[in-house]
């Protein structure tokens, strides 16, 4: 027997050290080849680091929220035959306490060689019902949270099938195919006394998204302004979309429509489309609008990019947004995929309130956000009518965006939504 050592890949764009997000195996594991042993995290993106051999696994090289330096040993497998150990790799790793194994379910190699890998699917849901304690507190995304509880679904009596016993939307249906309700959890649990406490480590995504957050806070003069948009004649343009082409070529949401009106306003106001470099002092207007479009992720906020939207009809358009926010959600988005944008557009959907204040994107100068579509009484021609209403609550640098600027450009927003016709003239 010998030992496989898997060091830190140089996963390349100059990364000299990456951060260990998650560990899917632990000592004394059985591992098979391409099989997902750990999920590293770079500036941009997560990267899974696969197995290149069978074997098993005899030492961890870290921990999670560790930094590790690309060459650093990251795991070392014993395999049959003389295996890869040098002399230089003799030094025992740092050892790994042991955490919460996903399933071992076969993964499949990109063909970037020993360094990016098709995460694994989910585990197959072993029954839908498990019980925990009451004051134990299931892994679950906001997204899953939610719809646990307008599904009224206890989240602790549902079995999780994914990593870490992370409970997905999938199992939400499981349980409720079983024919499972609240009733089967004790009614005094729901009046229990809790004096528990729970503590979690800030690392991976959720650490570089607190990273960002701050650092953009701190940098850049943060202004915002509020607009109140009529949608109507724009929800009637996209239900007549749909009902005549939906069939054929897709569903439009209303993100579609959004991208398109920054397309054309940007086309007066090329300021908002820019990126600042704070240290050389130079502020760079693009002509190419790569809209970021904020997609909320099991693993935090993440932001795909809609590359060239300026060239991109509706559906173009619709169809990139939903391929991208898939990636992002399912964590296959590649580092391309999440850089490079020049604008951002962030919407809450449904639970989008009535004002935000969306932080910036650096080294972006203006972020656009969209809150929900409410139904209200309006004075129109003094008569009241009822509109479908919208806020846009939007961010800018004001460094490089002055105010009346900012106002302007968010007005030509509104009335391009407002009289979709112009969305399209030329």
């Amino acid at each position: 027997m010998g030992t496989h050592v898997i060091k830190m890949p140089d996963i390349g764009e100059g990364i000299a050290e990456v951060e260990l997000s998650q560990w899917h195996v632990k000592v004394g594991d059985l591992v098979v080849e391409d099989q997902v042993l750990a999920d590293v995290m770079t500036d941009k993106a997560m990267v899974d680091i696969p197995s290149p051999v069978h074997g098993k696994v005899i030492a961890l090289g870290g921990q999670p929220g560790e930094v590790m330096a690309v060459g650093s040993i990251l795991i070392s497998i014993e395999v049959e035959g003389a295996g890869n150990l040098k002399e230089s790799d003799k030094p025992a790793p740092v050892a790994a306490k042991e955490i919460p194994v996903a399933a071992k379910v076969e993964a499949v190699v990109e063909s970037k060689p020993a360094v990016a890998a098709v995460r694994p699917a989910a585990a197959v849901c072993q029954g839908p019902l498990v019980a925990r304690e009451a004051d134990e507190r299931p892994l679950a995304s906001p997204a899953v949270r939610k719809h646990a509880l307008d599904l009224g679904i206890q989240l602790r009596l549902v079995r999780g099938s994914g990593p870490a016993g992370r409970v997905l939307h999938e199992d939400l249906d499981a349980y409720l195919a079983q024919g499972q309700s609240n009733a089967s959890a004790p009614v005094a649990a729901a009046y229990a006394q809790r004096n528990d406490e729970e503590q979690i480590q800030v690392i991976g995504m959720r650490r570089k998204i607190a990273q960002r957050m701050q650092d953009a806070t701190q940098r850049a003069a943060h202004f915002s302004y509020v607009e109140e948009i009529d949608v109507t004649a724009i929800e009637e343009l996209r239900a007549h979309l749909n009902e005549k082409h939906g069939a054929s070529r897709g569903k439009l949401t209303l993100l579609p429509f959004l991208v398109r009106a920054l397309v054309v306003a940007l086309r007066d106001f090329p300021q908002m489309n820019a990126r600042y470099d704070d240290e050389a002092q130079v502020i760079t207007r693009l002509g190419a609008v790569h809209v970021g479009v904020a997609t909320q992720s099991d693993v935090g906020l993440m932001v795909p990019v809609v590359r060239h939207a300026e060239a991109r009809s509706l559906w173009d358009s619709a169809a990139e947004i939903s391929r991208l926010a898939n990636a992002a959600r399912n964590g296959k988005a590649s580092r391309d995929e999440l850089s490079g944008s020049t604008i951002t557009l962030t919407s809450l959907g449904a639970l989008g309130g009535i004002v935000s204040t969306p932080v910036l994107n650096l080294p972006e100068v203006a972020i656009v956000g969209v809150n929900k579509i409410v139904e209200r009484p309006m004075v129109v021609k003094g008569q009241v009518v009822i509109r479908k209403m919208m806020n846009l609550s939007s961010s800018f640098d004001h460094r490089v965006v002055d105010g009346m600027d900012a106002a302007l450009f968010i007005q030509a927003i509104r009335g391009l939504l407002e009289q979709p016709a112009t969305l399209f003239v030329e």
